[in-house]
């Protein structure tokens, strides 16, 4: 039993990524395997999947189901872990529960696909290609020009240079390489609407009155692409130095830590903290002088 006990305790730990020491891991996981009747062969993890946060002494954590948590919490708390409750559950509060999509194991028919690419059509390609490698530090990787059919395509993003080596100086092979690279923007140019009037013309998505034929405001559903970076305030700050604009800056708004600047035809893009969990690092003035402590409270972009 005992052996069964460190051995279960080991897995735990490096599982859980929290630095207890040998004891006080054979405590916590022989307390947890007496309340939540582990079994040989079952890994651990599948019983610590909801319910209680516990964070060691790293920054990672896990979780302990409610049954186990009251012999848990002695073994933890002796063992130098900090305790904390977390209202981040699979059911959702009732609404939904996703456990099982969390424990859904990858098909092996899908296990090498990516999601590639999201697209934007604009209204002047040069405007857009400043703002993505400009503004945003995006490379461009590939275009693709359709003459017989009106249109042009940008491919922009982020290429992971470790694992895919750099973007190819033949043309003929940029494309290739830019189907392997994860999350790419599809700037597409339909040619003419750099002509037309109005600074955009196309749907942003996002409670905009743009093509709406009536002239109200449409419920859209598309709402922002996302990037994330080492320092959100940091990177906010050049934003703004280089002539963004904001439709929420770090301390605005009711979450704090992360923003929203538009691209030139407007959709937006959200700002957020590379590798770090909600509640997000924050300071105490943001790049617009707004105070942690001010701005207004959540808006739906929707509406």
């Amino acid at each position: 039993v005992f052996k069964k006990a460190v051995k279960r305790a080991w897995t735990t730990a490096m599982e859980l990524k929290i630095r207890l020491g040998a004891f006080g891991a054979v405590a916590a996981v022989c307390c947890l395997s007496l309340s939540q009747g582990f079994v040989p062969g079952v890994a651990p993890s599948a019983s610590l999947a909801r319910g209680h946060g516990l964070s060691g002494l790293g920054r990672s954590e896990g979780f302990v189901t409610s049954s186990a948590l009251p012999l848990a919490i002695l073994a933890l708390a002796g063992a130098g872990a900090r305790i904390r409750r977390t209202s981040r559950r699979s059911s959702l509060d009732g609404k939904l529960d996703v456990s099982s999509y969390y424990a859904a194991p990858k098909e092996d028919a899908t296990k090498d696909w990516v999601m590639q690419q999201t697209m934007f059509r604009v209204k002047d390609p040069k405007r857009s290609l400043d703002f993505y490698t400009k503004v945003l530090g995006m490379s461009l990787i590939t275009v693709g020009d359709f003459p017989q059919w009106g249109f042009t395509v940008f491919f922009v993003g982020y290429p992971p240079e470790k694992e895919l080596g750099p973007i190819p100086e033949d043309d003929s092979e940029k494309f290739a390489y830019c189907m392997k690279v994860p999350g790419c923007i599809e700037l597409t140019w339909n040619h003419g609407s750099e002509a037309e009037d109005g600074d955009q013309v196309y749907n942003t998505g996002n409670s905009d009155s743009t093509g709406s034929g009536d002239g109200e405001k449409v419920r859209g559903g598309f709402g922002h692409i996302g990037i994330t970076v080492p320092d959100v305030y940091d990177a906010c700050q050049r934003f703004k130095d280089m002539g963004a604009e904001f439709t929420k800056s770090p301390n605005a708004g009711g979450m704090k830590g992360l923003a929203f600047v538009k691209d030139p035809d407007g959709y937006l893009v959200e700002v957020l903290p590379l590798g770090k969990g909600f509640p997000f690092p924050t300071k105490e003035v943001d790049c617009c002088g707004v105070a942690l402590d001010g701005g207004a409270g959540y808006k739906d972009n929707s509406k």
